[in-house]
């Protein structure tokens, strides 16, 4: 005898009130993929899906990363460290995805890009919310950004006021009893957890998901970058940066360089 559902529920008898095509909106979510082409690149449906898609994992990491933060602030470190390992997963197809958008060949891609402009990637609103909840905040970008949506601008408006994931991770180390005013006391801080995982082992994992996120976001600017220059060299971007070398110009950046720092004292 099967035994009764605890909600008195028996699925697959719910009179097709709920389909799978209906709970994902997929013939709204197909719909969505409109070629600016004429005639049409063969290329270019493999262009809009791949930056759909990212857009739609950067809609997630901006849930989990925001929760993450939350979670440190509440004292909550299991929490965060588990959310930081699902980013890091995360990000890692982030850099894989790139591999699929570079089977499109330079002139393949140039078959279409020029109808692209001036619309460009450094348009990403939820890219620059990411960078700005890492801690990379940056007011210039507002002045930079060209087409912003009201709704849009007071977004990333929020993410310059709030708190960042250091701001929550400091936070952590200062309820933890450990010093954490200037930058020197938070190095010394950080030399104690790590210099002492019996005690502080928690926050040793914690410390190292912080640098998981930091060295994927790395890495995923160097990947696209090398994507970039492989479609299009050293040619300006669609809307009016540099291209390539603007991106170069990026990848030093780094969200949390005192934990880069302390691998120096270790």
């Amino acid at each position: 005898m099967t035994a009764a559902s605890p909600t008195g529920r028996s699925f697959g008898e719910e009179g097709a009130l709920l389909t799978y095509g209906s709970y994902l909106r997929l013939e709204q979510l197909l719909s969505q993929q409109v070629l600016e082409s004429d005639p049409p690149a063969h290329d270019e449906l493999l262009f809009i899906t791949i930056h759909q898609v990212y857009e739609l994992w950067f809609k997630l990491l901006l849930h989990e990363l925001e929760e993450a933060r939350d979670a440190m602030l509440d004292g909550r470190v299991w929490w965060a460290s588990h959310l930081f390992n699902r980013v890091m997963v995360i990000e890692r197809v982030l850099i894989e995805q790139v591999s699929v958008l570079e089977t499109m060949t330079p002139q393949d891609f140039l078959q279409f890009r020029s109808v692209l402009a001036p619309a460009s990637g450094f348009q990403s609103v939820q890219f620059r919310e990411l960078e700005f909840l890492s801690g990379a905040k940056d007011p210039a970008f507002l002045e930079r950004f060209r087409g912003l949506s009201d709704e849009e601008r007071a977004r990333l408006e929020r993410r310059l006021a709030e708190p960042t994931i250091w701001h929550a991770f400091v936070a952590v180390l200062a309820a933890r009893g450990l010093s954490a005013g200037d930058d020197a006391e938070i190095l010394q801080s950080l030399l104690t957890i790590a210099r002492d995982r019996e005690q502080y082992g928690d926050l040793w994992v914690l410390a190292e998901s912080l640098i998981d996120h930091d060295e994927s976001a790395a890495l995923w600017r160097s990947r696209h970058v090398m994507m970039v220059e492989r479609q299009i060299g050293t040619k300006s971007g669609t809307g009016g940066s540099s291209g390539g070398p603007y991106l170069r110009r990026r990848l030093p950046l780094r969200y949390y360089p005192l934990l880069w720092e302390l691998r120096d004292l270790l």
